[in-house]
């Protein structure tokens, strides 16, 4: 089980802290504010509230230990690099981080940090993808350039089998999944859409017009096999 320290619980850490440990992971949850780390206690394996700019309040708490320390504290950008130094002086294995802004960024990858999330940058990149599509509903970067994303069928393509398009060769992507919302009547008469999720599609399965592909590959390709 990994050990990981998740520093500063606004929205953005205390989401990550209780995703992680819903996936399996033990959280040690770091925050200031001690009204934060009171709403998440129930929710990870150790909460506390202290000063993360203190090499020996965050000893104390066994954040040397860890295996990755993920600093998320948001718009107090010396917090945020005093935290991160002190991680590193306490000799903290693997360190990510939050950046706000690019000097945040160049500071904090000068710092060793070894992953620097540039949330906002992000966020945008993600919105101006999908709005700019008309398939697209989602996009969630992987590495610059490369995406994971939510695709609605091109008209195109539908009533088609993977194995027909060969998205692989024909638009350089993958698809990953492919989800599903099938309308359902309860007793009472009331109509509903059932969610499914097929993670390994058989290249032979027809493509419906119900149906979210999820796929992977360039933004670029992801764009193209969008239009169909």
């Amino acid at each position: 089980m990994r050990s990981i320290a998740v520093i500063g619980l606004g929205n953005y850490g205390s989401t990550v802290a209780r995703e992680l440990t819903e996936r399996g992971a033990q959280v040690i949850a770091i925050d200031q504010d001690k009204d934060r780390v009171e709403a998440i206690k129930e929710n990870v394996a150790y909460a506390v509230s202290l000063n993360s700019t203190n090499r020996e309040a965050l000893q104390a708490a066994a954040v040397d230990q860890v295996d990755i320390a993920v600093v998320c504290i948001g718009d107090n950008v010396e917090a945020s690099l005093l935290t991160a130094l002190q991680l590193k002086k306490l000799g903290v294995r693997k360190i990510w981080a939050r950046a706000i802004n690019p000097l945040q960024h160049e500071i904090l990858t000068a710092l060793g940090v070894e992953e620097v999330v540039d949330l906002e940058e992000q966020m945008g990149m993600a919105t101006a993808r999908s709005l700019s599509s008309v398939n697209v509903s989602k996009h969630i970067p992987l590495a610059p350039g490369h995406s994971i994303a939510e695709v609605r069928i091109p008209s195109a393509l539908i009533g088609k089998t993977i194995r027909q398009i060969n998205p692989r060769d024909q638009f350089s992507v993958n698809i990953i999944g492919i989800r599903t919302y099938a309308p359902v009547i309860d007793d009472m008469g009331n109509r509903s859409f059932e969610e499914s999720f097929d993670e390994v599609p058989s290249p032979d399965m027809e493509l419906t017009e119900d149906m979210i592909l999820l796929v992977a590959g360039n933004d670029k390709s992801i764009e193209r096999f969008a239009k169909g």
